[in-house]
């Protein structure tokens, strides 16, 4: 009888490592298949709702992201990439990112308030500043029983790592989702077409180059919208998460800076700074600043019609704190003496340019250049666009003897391409803004501001942003009320 037993259990045990070495053998077979890359995992896992640690219980509108390292950045040879995209490699750990950017209805539902441009209770909230995103983050967090993960004080933010409540996504958290493994510089096969996201549809990836020969351009021009559009309206990317290209710009926490060039795991931006990153591009951009490597910034206590929120929450807890503490808001006081500089091709931006000084009386000086761009229309369409894309610095034939003097530079140009034309740079690039306040002005076509704003805060890092002021070719009868309101917003007092 002993034996039989005996017998039996041995029978049992072998079944069951007959059955452990099959499923081994069916786990070795998938990883062998692929399941280790990002975007297997994190689709097998997207409709979980805890954290590997099972501590942390998220909406069903949010996806984890299974954590991994990727070269953040883009290529040398990538297409209008700018200098501040220097690959490098990241690791980053399992977080939670919504599938939707934030909508005006839960926007206000916890602040009670809806200060966006555009109205709908779907369609995303913007014209939020940085300091407004953060604020919601914790009042929502409050609002649902969780630890709050900011510190707020004033324009000082600190952000404490243990905590469980709603955040923004690190810079490299959002790149590293918005990839989703890929390596190009979308994460669709070509590039987003107006089918694909909501963005300025006229111009695709690529078009500067191939504006006169657009057989030649892989995605065709197509719808520009000229608003914000219901969150979710497009195809989500591999990771199940809509509109990271276009709608609205997202903020993440970083403070805008060079990137640092050696090995990184889960790195949080500039120690210090008042410019914040923002990524995906909105409404009215083009194309080429919707890539995965795009870092578009902006003060932080300033809002915009194409900028929103995307939250995060951790997958597991953190440690430590990032301390914003030397993060100081900037003030525009419109104190001191004003200069008016402004570079025109089409004298749109002249007569802005002059409008403001009849208003002032401020000095006015022209941006000229030593070899003028041509005044045929297409050929400086290839000339801008060219200029652009080598970010070329044009030699300026005018210069401004005693900018020491001037507190205050009013700073006009014509949006081209959706940003500063070069000569602007040029300017940017001859003295030391240190200290000043530059309050930008800009005709443009139907594109406001473009990036033009980024180009600018990017080449005068030192120097305070004011309120801009856009302007639709040369402004119609309402450009004098319109100057008038900029300038009162501004502080800058008239004759």
């Amino acid at each position: 009888m002993k034996k039989n037993i005996v017998f039996f259990i041995a029978f049992l045990l072998s079944v069951v490592m007959l059955f452990s070495l099959t499923a081994c053998g069916q786990n070795e077979e998938k990883d062998e298949s692929g399941t280790s890359d990002i975007v297997e995992k994190t689709e097998m896992k997207e409709n979980n709702t805890a954290s590997v640690s099972g501590e942390v219980e998220v909406s069903e509108n949010f996806v984890l992201v299974e954590g991994g390292t990727f070269q953040m950045g883009s290529p040398e040879d990538e297409a209008w990439r700018s200098e501040d995209e220097i690959q490098h490699t990241v690791t980053v750990s399992n977080f939670y990112m919504s599938r939707y950017e934030l909508t005006q209805a839960e926007y206000e539902a916890v602040v009670g308030k809806n200060p966006s441009n555009f109205s709908g209770a779907d369609l995303p909230v913007e014209n939020v500043s940085w300091l407004d995103a953060v604020a919601y983050c914790n009042a929502r967090s409050e609002q649902e029983g969780l630890t709050a993960v900011y510190t707020i004080d004033g324009g000082n933010v600190s952000w404490e790592r243990s905590a469980n409540g709603y955040r923004l996504p690190t810079e490299a958290e959002w790149e590293y989702a918005c990839r989703a493994g890929t390596t190009t510089p979308f994460y669709m096969e070509i590039s987003p077409s107006a089918e694909d996201a909501n963005y300025y549809g006229h111009y695709p990836y690529m078009i500067e180059e191939n504006y006169f020969s657009q057989d030649n351009l892989e995605v065709q021009p197509g719808e520009y919208r000229q608003t914000t559009v219901s969150v979710g309206s497009f195809e989500a990317n591999p990771l199940g998460l809509y509109d990271m290209y276009g709608n609205v710009g997202e903020w993440t926490w970083d403070a805008y800076g060079a990137y640092e060039t050696e090995d990184q795991t889960d790195p949080t931006g500039a120690d210090t700074g008042t410019r914040r990153v923002y990524r995906g591009g909105g409404w009215n951009d083009f194309a080429k600043n919707m890539r995965s490597a795009y870092r578009a910034t902006m003060d932080q206590e300033k809002g915009s019609f194409n900028i929103g929120i995307r939250l995060v929450r951790d997958a597991v807890a953190g440690s430590g704190t990032v301390d914003g503490s030397n993060a100081q808001t900037d003030e525009n006081t419109g104190d001191g003496n004003v200069l008016i500089a402004y570079f025109s091709w089409g004298g749109n931006t002249q007569g802005v340019a002059e409008e403001i000084q009849s208003q002032t009386g401020a000095d006015l000086f022209e941006i000229t250049l030593v070899d003028p761009y041509s005044s045929d229309y297409n050929t400086v369409l290839d000339e801008a666009q060219r200029d652009q894309n080598e970010q070329a610095r044009p030699e300026l034939a005018s210069h401004v003897d005693n900018m020491e003097q001037y507190d205050t530079i009013l700073l006009g140009y014509p949006n081209w391409w959706a940003s500063i034309p070069m000569p602007i740079a040029s300017f940017l690039e001859e003295y030391d803004f240190s200290g000043k306040t530059i309050v930008p002005f800009c005709s443009h076509g139907g594109g406001r501001f473009g990036q033009s704003l980024t180009a600018i805060a990017k080449l005068a890092p030192d120097a305070t942003m004011g309120e801009g002021l856009s302007i639709h070719y040369s402004g119609g009868d309402s450009l004098g009320n319109d100057v008038a309101e900029w300038l009162e917003t501004n502080g800058i007092v008239g004759n």
